[in-house]
C-alpha cells in the first residue's frame, strides 16, 4: 500500500488476504479515486479489526468459563465426599 493509505502493510497480518489485496489495488488508483474510496475501505478494515478483537475477548471469556466450571465441579465433588465421610463418621458413632 502507498504512504497515503492509512493501514500499513505491517498492520495487515490480522486482515484477510482478500482485503489486503483490495487495499493494494486501491493504492494503485489515481489519487482522486483513492480519496473517494479510502474512507469506506478504512471503515471496513476497522470493523474487521473490531470484530476480531471482540471474538478474541469472547474466546478468552469462554476459556475462563470452562476453567471456572472445572474448578466448581472439582469443589462440588470434594464437598460431596466430605459430606459422605461425615455421614459415615456420624453413623459409625
Amino acid at each position: 500500500m502507498e504512504q497515503n493509505t492509512r493501514h500499513s502493510i505491517a498492520e495487515t497480518d490480522e486482515l484477510p488476504r482478500e482485503l489486503v489485496e483490495l487495499g493494494e489495488r486501491l493504492a494503485q488508483l489515481p489519487a482522486h479515486d483513492l480519496q473517494e474510496l479510502q474512507p469506506a475501505f478504512d471503515r471496513v478494515v476497522d470493523s474487521i479489526r473490531r470484530r476480531r478483537r471482540i471474538l478474541n475477548l469472547v474466546q478468552d471469556a469462554l476459556s475462563q468459563l470452562r476453567l471456572d466450571v472445572k474448578y466448581l465441579m472439582f469443589d462440588l465433588e470434594m464437598t460431596r465426599r466430605e459430606r459422605d465421610a461425615l455421614r459415615d463418621e456420624i453413623a459409625g458413632e
